[in-house]
Order: structure tokens, then sequence, then C-alpha cells
């Protein structure tokens, strides 16, 4: 049997999708599973040992389905479910599952502030996708792999940090999905622990404003590694404070202890750190703790973010509790059943 997974973006919905990967390779009887994506996200994949073969696309679609339908799949599993996903199966015409994107309730809850969304993570959406086959969650959580080359080792950080740092994650998709640089900058004040800031190239300048607090302590690692050497700095670190992106969930499948920040989005939206558990009560559990401003009706304003409040304000961030961040991760690092 060959099954094709779609999901065309992004790091953090691509690394959702790594328990559907799982388990349909180890509960399908022979199953070649292959999966297709856009080629800027090849990094998340390409090193997945469940996958059979990788597929990317570039600028054409019609000469991708062209070589797609050379490959006479028995199924395809929509996990992005849009217009280009819906071209991709009319034009292999084999028996396609997608799940339940439940965009209406999404639109009640940023809209309305009603929430219609199930308590529990957009992963266990992904299983109904998978249901038909037979496929069932092993509730292990989620994936995440990288190549020899991309690995880390003390050479390549500050002398400082080699016996345990904080990584922080102060990148993000949108503005109102960062934490403040100077929240930041409190909060690394603040921290008994060496820092490691993790980001892309374009949130250099912000980590170098961050570590003008202490260039001992802090390490500004933004735009100097690669995604998957970034994702080996997650995976060494003690404790990730993150913003609500990709990192975030690259911790969660290294089961690291991770304090998310969410500002303008929720984590009912179903995006919160998935360790295989599946509601949002994450703060009882063992490895997650959440911050979010709850006492501001306006939130969520998006389901996705915007590059600037659209209040002006920015409360959902501005006014979360550095001391609260600061006494969880105190917690995490100095718990000894966590890594």
């Amino acid at each position: 049997m060959k099954v094709l997974i779609i999901r065309f973006s992004s790091i953090g919905d691509i690394v959702l999708t790594s328990p559907i990967v799982r388990c349909l390779k180890e509960q399908g009887q022979d199953m070649q599973v292959h999966y297709l994506t856009k080629s800027s996200f090849r990094p998340v994949v390409a090193h997945n040992p469940y996958i059979d073969k990788c597929h990317y696309l570039e600028d054409n679609l019609d000469a991708l389905i062209g070589d797609l339908k050379k490959e006479k799949y028995d199924y395809i599993i929509d996990l992005h479910h849009n217009i280009r996903t819906l071209k991709v199966k009319r034009a292999l015409k084999c028996t396609a599952y997608s799940f339940p994107k439940l965009n209406v309730q999404k639109w009640v809850l940023v809209n309305f502030k009603k929430n219609l969304l199930p308590d529990k993570s957009i992963v266990e959406r992904y299983f109904e996708a998978v249901k038909p086959l037979g496929i069932k969650n092993d509730g292990k959580g989620l994936d995440y792999f990288i190549g020899e080359k991309d690995e880390i080792t003390n050479r390549d950080i500050p002398m400082s940090h080699w016996a345990g740092y904080l990584a922080c994650v102060i990148g993000g998709s949108y503005a109102t999905k960062k934490y403040p640089v100077d929240k930041w900058k409190e909060l690394c004040s603040m921290s008994q622990y060496p820092v490691i800031l993790l980001g892309g190239p374009e949130d250099r300048k912000d980590g170098d404003d961050i570590a003008e607090i202490d260039k001992v302590k802090v390490y500004n690692a933004c735009g100097k590694f690669s995604l998957n050497e970034s994702a080996a700095l997650v995976k060494y670190s003690k404790v990730v404070i993150s913003n609500d992106t990709g990192l975030m969930h690259i911790a969660a499948a290294y089961k690291k202890p991770v304090v998310s920040l969410w500002g303008n989005t929720v984590p009912q939206l179903g995006m919160f750190p998935y360790y295989g558990y599946n509601n949002i009560e994450t703060n009882s559990y063992p490895f997650s703790y959440i911050v979010e401003n709850n006492s501001i009706d306006c939130r969520p304003c998006s389901k996705i973010g915007f590059e600037s409040c659209p209040k002006g304000h920015f409360k959902c961030m501005n006014e979360l509790e550095n001391t609260k961040i600061i006494n969880v991760v105190n917690k995490f690092w100095t718990n000894p059943n966590l890594r």
C-alpha cells in the first residue's frame, strides 16, 4: 500500500504531522509512506526514517503533479486541506482523506471570543484522517530528526554554556506572536542560568540587543545556525522558553520542558506543545507550562498573527509576568525527572 501525506507548510504544522507519519509506517501493513511539502521545508522531513520518499513543491505544481501520478498512490492523507491540495487530489484520482479544519469554530473564537473548539491538540484531529485506514494514535508524541552534519558539539557554543543552558526562542512568524525585546531583556537578566537565544537571521538584531544585558550569560545564536542546527541546540538545552513557533514544537518532539508564551493566538486553537497528551490542560502536565494573559478580552485577535497589535497596546504579551516564567523555569531545571 502506498500513501501520500500532504502538508505544505509551515515548520510547526509539519512537525505536528509526525505522529501520523510514524503510526502509518508502524501500523500499516507493508506501508510505503511518501510526504509532499514545500521545498523550503525540506530540512523538517528529509531525515525522518518513517518517510520512504519526500516530494518537494518548488514553483510548478502541475509538473510536480505529473511526477506524483507516476507513483500510483492508493491513498492521499491531506493534512493541509486547501485549494492546492484539492488540485493534487483531483489530479491523482485516488481515495483521499482529510482532517476537520474547524474553520467556522476558529472564526467564532477569533471574532466572538466563544470557544466551540474541542479541548485537544490538532494532532488528534489529524488522526481523524487516517482512522479509515485503521491507524490509531500510539501516544508517543511528536518526532523530529536531524542529520549527522547538523549535530552540535560543545565547540559550537561558549564554554560558559557547556554545563547546561536555557534556550530562548525569540523568533516568530508574526510580530504579535513574539515576546517583546524589552521583556526578553528583563527575563534574561532574571535568569540564573546561561541563555542561548534562538531565531533566524531576521532575529539577529533583536538577539544582539537582548545579549547586551550580559554577553557572557547570553549567547545570541540567531542566524548563526541552520534550522536543524538550532533544533540540535534545543535538543541539548535543559529548558526551553518559546513563542508560539516551530522550535516550540521541535522542543516538544524532544520531550524538553517548555514554557510557551502566547500573544494574540491562543492554545485553544490546538497548536500548544504536544507530548502525546490529548487535551489543553498542559499546565498540570510535567513537560509544559503555558503562559498567557487571560485578563483581556481582545484575544485571540487572529488565528495567525499581525505585524502589530490592532489595539496598539499589545497587552497580551506586555503584561505577562517574568517572575512567574522564571519560577517555572527554576522548577523545571531542578526537577530530576525531567531531562
